[in-house]
């Protein structure tokens, strides 16, 4: 019977290295089980064959231990921690944030522990910039090209009012005004209601723009306005408009039996402004519908045989007003928000997820650099669940389960105190071999 010591001391050496490698995995998912977006390891090992010389595998049977294998990377969902600060993103999916080093590195992140710089960027801890798409003020929509997230402190300029509002409910019981009688809005006889509401300026200056309401006959109403006691044109809104429409001085509402607006058919009308600018000075707007103009929607205006009530009412102009804050929604997009109580949509932050993930290297602090291994990123701009969602004023915990690591970390320590005995048994047989007279 042959015998070799050589062998069992090469597997008994090999399953050593194999717990103590084991045994250092598992101590940095331990270490780093606090911190946030962490994403833990796994060691993977493997047996062990001897070859012949001409590549041939051994028939022996008997292999010669056991190597690591691999260090594979666990990317399941960690925990989401509240913790109410808005700059702090948590991912509930696969995605990854992406950050851009000051070399230009693209690295990809789980940690969503942000702040501003004092240039007002967003950035995490090492100063890498948070990638987002700007959206285009025009068409509100994000652009095609990531860069730095810059948030803006400033006040928001003043807009102008280009469209209105008015929903409200005319008394179909009302009696109709002599028509003899002129309108008059210092005059309660000429109009049966009115209501007001505030008109904006492109330089953010507020003004009163009173609605009057006058029945004309059965059916039919007429619509007056004046903004700061001054009387303005306003009728019937042309389908295109290529330049300033004559209006009248009034427009006519007629409804049908059944309470709803027939004329115009679209409800839509048009403020111009030009007497009130005439009168008092005041430039109102140079854009929007033409020069001094807005649209008056009041599609949702009905007659029914009920007292004259005014539902609801707005426009879209707005005075200058300063930098508020800012939110994150679940689709990663970054709104600003002002004191007014203007919201402006103005970068999204993109999840990114790659065809095999367990291809991404690792960089330290969190972060991943793409390899072709891991595949081309993929890029989502909606809360698409498969790249998952983003919550603001939340972190991701790190995935350890400190339990389950701390029952693998005695499994490794009995392989260890295992292979040693074999080291030990072997290295006693080798003394008896070596005593023998």
């Amino acid at each position: 019977m042959a015998f070799s010591a050589g062998g069992s001391f090469q597997q008994g050496l090999s399953g050593l290295n194999a717990a103590q490698r084991g045994l250092e995995v598992i101590a940095n998912n331990v270490s780093n089980a606090s911190v946030v977006g962490f994403k833990g390891s796994e060691a993977e090992f493997s047996d062990v064959f001897a070859r012949a010389f001409n590549g041939a595998r051994s028939t022996n049977g008997i292999g010669l231990g056991t190597s690591l294998a691999a260090v594979t990377q666990n990317f399941k969902q960690g925990n989401i921690n509240v913790t109410g600060n808005p700059l702090d993103l948590a991912i509930s999916g696969t995605g990854f944030f992406k950050v851009q080093a000051d070399n230009g590195d693209n690295i990809y992140t789980r940690n969503g522990q942000f702040t501003l710089n004092n240039a007002g960027v967003i950035v995490n801890s090492r100063g890498d910039k948070l990638q987002g798409f700007p959206v285009d003020a025009a068409t509100g929509r994000p652009s095609d090209v990531a860069q730095d997230i810059l948030v803006p402190r400033g006040s928001i300029p003043p807009a102008a009012t280009r469209s209105g509002r008015l929903e409200l409910n005319l008394d179909a019981r009302a009696t109709a005004i002599d028509p003899a009688l002129t309108f008059d809005p210092a005059n309660l006889n000429t109009f049966n209601n009115s209501t007001s509401m505030t008109v904006y300026d492109e330089l953010g200056g507020a003004h009163i723009m009173a609605v009057y309401m006058r029945k004309e006959a059965s059916n039919d109403w007429s619509v007056f306005a004046t903004v700061d006691g001054t009387q303005v044109d306003i009728g019937q809104a042309p389908v295109a408009v290529t330049t300033a429409p004559a209006q009248s001085t009034s427009a006519s509402l007629q409804y049908g039996v059944d309470g709803f607006l027939t004329t115009p058919n679209s409800g839509n009308l048009t403020v111009d402004m030009s007497r009130f600018v005439t009168a008092s000075g005041v430039p109102f707007s140079s854009t929007g519908l033409a020069p001094n103009q807005f649209t008056f929607d009041m599609s949702r205006t009905t007659q029914y045989g009920s007292s004259f009530v005014v539902q609801n009412l707005g426009q879209d102009g707005y005075e200058s007003s300063p930098f508020a804050g800012f939110d994150v929604g679940a689709d990663g997009m970054l709104t600003i928000s002002y004191a007014n109580g203007q919201l402006v949509n103005h970068a999204q932050i993109g999840l990114y997820r790659f065809p095999n993930p367990e291809g991404l290297q690792p960089v330290g602090s969190n972060g991943w650099l793409a390899t072709q291994a891991s595949g081309p990123e993929l890029v989502s701009l909606s809360a698409d669940t498969a790249f998952g969602i983003i919550q603001s004023g939340a972190l991701e915990e790190s995935n350890i389960d400190l339990t389950a690591e701390l029952v693998a970390m005695i499994s490794a320590q009995r392989v260890y105190q295992a292979n040693s005995q074999t080291i030990k048994t072997q290295d006693s047989i080798f003394q008896t071999i070596t005593n023998l007279r």
